[in-house]
């Protein structure tokens, strides 16, 4: 099978009116679940019907609740514990506005009463999400080709991530620049950030960690990519080799991003095996530049143990 591409500038108000749901989505996940270290516990991810944030638990301790994007329903769908499934089709035309309306009014239906900054973060966007009609988009050619990518990349993610015996986090989605990421952590703490900096980053940071990832691209890089980074950024790590030939270091707000570009992988008869080498290559050098014990954290096979 072929890998399923998508050009970033062939789906823009279908994929902007997909970030915002997830936004919305992610900030109720947020506002709703215990919190848990460098903010796992706000994420969604790649499921046999689409997206989803999992099982989120309520105060009692014996009720919870779950939203889906359902790709194959063409809907978001919200199921609790008690048994009870409502669904909101996405329909060309059906704003913003009138989902976020409308999920909160099942959820407060439910007595949940989730309390998050209800404006978007990070797009660009100055109105609540209850004002937002203009993005009410749905190509759902487009929407079904992003999951099929994030379907096979989290597959991939899933295998490279069970290589590391040190702490990893789940393979997940970032509502935040839609990303799909998986972290590895050295064990060590990293130096105190700047009091200035962003909550967001001091939790995501405060150990050291070299993480990998995939998005459908931005303005800066206008198309799909996997990139890698290390943090804090060691010196060098730039001049180091990285696979397969086409990846290449960019500068990322003053440090070095690896970056291999999704369609680069096209015409390689082996796509998997070149997108490991490349996350492989991108891991050993930044852990070897910043000190990690990279011998012990690497998982060994079976018939070795």
């Amino acid at each position: 099978m072929n890998l399923p591409y998508l050009p970033y500038d062939s789906w823009q108000e279908t994929r902007i009116t997909l970030h915002l749901i997830f936004q919305i989505i992610g900030k109720i996940r947020l506002a709703s679940t215990p919190r848990k270290n460098h903010w796992w516990y706000i994420t969604e991810y790649v499921s046999p019907l689409g997206f989803t944030t999992g099982a989120i638990p309520l105060a009692d301790g014996f009720s919870s609740f779950e939203i889906v994007l359902n790709i194959h329903k063409k809907a978001v769908q919200l199921i609790n514990s008690n048994g009870e499934l409502e669904t909101i089709p996405l329909k060309e035309g059906y704003s913003i506005s009138s989902f976020f309306k409308d999920i909160m009014g099942i959820l407060n239906r439910w007595e949940i009463y989730p309390k998050f900054i209800k404006k978007p973060m990070d797009m660009g966007i100055d109105k609540s999400f209850a004002e937002i009609t203009e993005y009410h988009h749905y190509d759902w050619d487009a929407i079904v080709l992003f999951w099929q990518m994030m379907s096979w990349v989290d597959g991939v993610f899933k295998e490279f991530s069970g290589r590391f015996y040190g702490k990893t986090c789940p393979v997940h989605l970032y509502w935040h620049h839609m990303d799909l990421a998986v972290t590895r952590f050295s064990g060590k703490m990293a130096p105190p950030m700047d009091p200035k900096a962003r909550i967001s980053d001091k939790d995501a940071y405060s150990h050291e960690v070299i993480s990998f990832g995939f998005w459908i691209g931005d303005d800066n890089l206008p198309e799909p990519a996997f990139y890698s980074y290390t943090a804090p950024s060691p010196p060098s790590l730039d001049q180091e080799e990285i696979l397969p030939k086409e990846a290449f270091w960019m500068d990322a707000n003053g440090s070095p991003m690896a970056i291999l570009k999704y369609k680069d992988l096209l015409d390689y008869p082996a796509p998997r095996e070149v997108l490991l080498a490349f996350l492989e290559s991108a891991y050993q050098g930044g852990a070897k530049n910043a000190g990690w014990d990279i011998e012990s954290l690497t998982v060994i096979p079976l018939e070795k143990l």
